[in-house]
């Protein structure tokens, strides 16, 4: 630290009340940091003894911004003082700004892009990353898994003592944890959900071997009870285990299992449903744990939790209930169609693509989703339009 340091700060709280008032006519989100980071490329590193406990960072394909959310609301409510990041700071300008922003802290809870993390995690030396998943996504920006496994080792060698917190179901974060020389910490659903499968997973063959990995069973996409026949490798022994697992329309609960206790550690419930909600829930149960956040606190986190981001949004219009969910890859849409699936009654689905540059202009991705899910989902009462005694109509 030093004048770099201090000059990084002044231009930031020029930047932040200039965009607060209009005259840059750009949001503060990332600005600030961004360009005190020009100042102070080191600014993070500088920032991080803000965080007297510690910080997390949360990485993977789908549920970054869920689990964020959460784990900040429940060290909240067990009584920590916390910096966060939400879903458009996860690059290390947004990193930068939550930090300049924020007093003393006991804890940072950062949302971070996968690729990102290369940047930010040497600087930060987070005390946990919190691997959640890895799926196909953005293939026009990021490339192939390879990649990102790559760039995620990469950053763990540049911080040693962080310790890896992963979802042991997923082959493709095993075998992060299995290159990586951090301390681990494996989650997983310890159980078979019983789940109809889709068509697509992003991990049939062994990264070590190339053989072709056989499964106990399979939740969705990749994830599940897998070992390889040839080479040994396979699921790792789960620290943190969901049991008993109740998957409705209208919600969800299960029991978390922490190594080395023989009962249940607690049981979790929420108005969610969907077998990706309960590996979120199971990660931000395993990460507030490791904190020294205890259930109780997570749960009532999640029982006042409201995204307000598109994922999972519940709406009431006319009587009528509307369900609003993002995906961004074939694996999560995939899931909201069983969402949609598992609902018996009558409905009407809107899909809306974007392919605008945050999201990834390729929107080849779209070929990989199950939308055959739907096809045979007739309405259980025919249709009292007119037209349908006019015209063709899949209701009558």
């Amino acid at each position: 630290m030093g004048l770099q340091f201090a000059g990084a700060r002044a231009v930031s709280a020029v930047c932040n009340v200039g965009s607060q008032k209009s005259v840059f006519r750009r949001p503060a989100a990332n600005f600030p940091g961004k360009i005190a980071l020009y100042v102070d490329p080191r600014l993070i590193a500088d920032l991080a003894p803000k965080l007297e406990q510690g910080s997390v960072c949360v990485v993977g394909t789908n549920g970054k911004t869920t689990v964020t959310n959460l784990l900040a609301d429940a060290l909240e409510l067990a009584g920590s003082a916390w910096c966060a990041t939400g879903p458009a700071r996860t690059w290390t300008r947004g990193v930068a700004t939550s930090l300049l922003h924020a007093g003393p802290s006991d804890w940072g809870v950062f949302e971070c892009d996968e690729l990102w993390l290369a940047k930010i995690l040497p600087q930060l030396q987070a005390t946990y990353v919190v691997l959640l998943n890895l799926f196909r996504d953005q293939l026009d920006r990021v490339g192939e898994i390879d990649r990102i496994q790559d760039s995620i080792v990469g950053a763990l060698e540049k911080s040693p003592d962080t310790v890896l917190v992963y979802n042991a179901d997923d082959p493709l974060c095993v075998r992060i944890a299995e290159r990586a020389a951090n301390p681990s910490i494996a989650f997983g659903v310890d159980e078979d959900l019983g789940l109809p499968q889709n068509s697509v997973a992003d991990a049939q063959m062994c990264q070590r071997c190339s053989s072709m990995l056989e499964y106990d069973y399979r939740q969705y996409g990749q994830l599940g009870s897998f070992s390889c026949p040839t080479c040994g490798f396979a699921r790792s022994a789960l620290d943190f285990a969901a049991t008993g697992v109740k998957l409705g329309l209208n919600g969800l609960s299960f029991d978390v299992r922490r190594d080395g206790e023989g009962a249940a550690a607690g049981s979790i419930a929420a108005p969610y449903t969907g077998a990706y909600m309960v590996y979120n829930l199971l990660a931000t149960a395993a990460a507030a744990g490791l904190a020294g956040c205890p259930l109780p606190a997570l749960q009532k986190a999640i029982d006042a939790f409201d995204p307000q981001n598109g994922r999972l949004q519940t709406f009431d219009i006319a009587g009528r209930r509307v369900l609003l969910n993002l995906a961004k890859n074939p694996t999560g849409f995939n899931q909201n169609l069983k969402i949609v699936a598992q609902d018996a009654g009558d409905k009407v689905v809107a899909f809306f693509v974007n392919d605008k540059e945050g999201d990834g202009r390729d929107v080849s991705w779209l070929w990989d989703i199950d939308f055959e899910e739907l096809a045979d989902d007739r309405p259980s009462s025919p249709c009292s339009r007119a037209a349908c005694a006019r015209t063709t109509c899949r209701c009558a």
